[in-house]
């Protein structure tokens, strides 16, 4: 399972179309559980984006598809970052073999 940061900025299309019906919101929303992403947080922003959404994901290549194809409407822009719990990462700095040179401990 992964979890995901999406940042969402509408278009003017993306705009006009949440004027006319707000509940298309959550129609993405349960667009995205088909293919086993689910939204686990929503939030709507005032500032450089307009939407913070943090989704947990199943399938990586599925989600990429489906966030391709929802860039492709022309409707909304998303920048996404895979996010990682703090104490996973510790893990991961511990356990996993370094690539480059050791630093030696002082």
């Amino acid at each position: 399972m992964a979890i995901f940061v999406v940042l969402s900025s509408l278009t003017d299309k993306g705009a006009e179309t949440i004027v006319d019906k707000p509940e298309r919101i959550k129609e993405v929303n349960e667009e995205l559980s088909k293919i086993g992403a689910k939204v686990k947080e929503q939030y709507l922003l005032f500032g450089d984006h307009d939407f913070v959404n943090i989704v947990e994901v199943d399938n990586v290549e599925a989600f990429l598809k489906a966030l391709v194809e929802l860039n492709s409407r022309g409707t909304v822009r998303t920048k996404t970052y895979l996010a990682m719990p703090v104490e996973d990462a510790i893990n991961a700095i511990k356990t996993t073999p370094s690539v480059g040179h050791k630093h030696e401990k002082k």
